[in-house]
């Protein structure tokens, strides 16, 4: 389903968010620049916009990582258009299996890609593993709003408008339903912060942005 979608994601994104998703990288980008980590590793990597962000910065090797091939293709296009290709790195590989030793990365990344992981606890543990002791994770996800208006709105756009406009454009029937379904499924503030500390994570906090729609989680090993 990425493969198939890939060369409409960047539009799409930008688009139905509005562009307020480069403000929510943005944000992430400050946080992980905070601890001047030399290693990233950015999982679920996509067409590699976080990955591009933190490499602007004074953040040392970013090393992408995304099952689909399909996105990767875009990402290093986008790499290499903006000369980088000599601090990023994307490639294909299971968020869940991942081929890093233990204790790698100074710190790591999640950009909506966390809710799409087969076994969550899977895809936590083996963050845990490969991040060095007192590193960070960040991870920006999408949310649940909870009060009115936004809970309704946020109901319609998701559920009506996104999938509609995502099919016409990707002409996937599938790619933006799953979108809803998947951040439903999602166990987002208190219940992921839950599963963080249940993994082994400390330090841990969430601080939801505009008004719901998506959250940060911040937590250290």
């Amino acid at each position: 389903m990425f493969d198939d979608i890939s060369p409409s994601y960047d539009f799409l994104n930008h688009t139905l968010s509005f562009g307020i998703d480069k403000l929510w990288r943005k944000k992430v980008v400050k946080l992980v620049n905070a601890s001047h980590p030399d290693s990233i590793l950015d999982i679920a990597t996509g067409t590699g916009d976080l990955a591009i962000a933190l490499a602007k910065t004074d953040t040392g090797m970013i090393t992408g990582v995304d099952i689909s091939e399909g996105m990767l293709k875009i990402g290093r296009e986008k790499v290499y258009a903006k000369g980088l290709q000599n601090k990023v790195v994307l490639e294909q590989g299971n968020s869940e299996f991942l081929r890093f030793a233990d204790n790698s990365f100074d710190a790591v990344t999640v950009s909506f890609g966390v809710r799409n992981f087969e076994n969550i606890n899977k895809g936590l543990t083996e963050i845990f593993r490969v991040l060095k002791p007192g590193g960070s994770l960040t991870i920006l996800e999408f949310s649940h709003p909870g009060s009115f208006p936004m809970k309704q709105l946020y109901h319609i756009y998701f559920t009506i408008i996104c999938p509609a406009f995502g099919r016409v454009v990707s002409k996937n029937p599938r790619a933006y339903s799953y979108l809803h379904e998947s951040v439903a499924a999602f166990p987002s503030g208190q219940d992921f912060i839950n599963l963080l500390t249940e993994t082994g994570f400390n330090n841990t906090s969430w601080k939801a942005l505009t008004l719901g729609i998506s959250t940060i989680y911040s937590a250290r090993k």
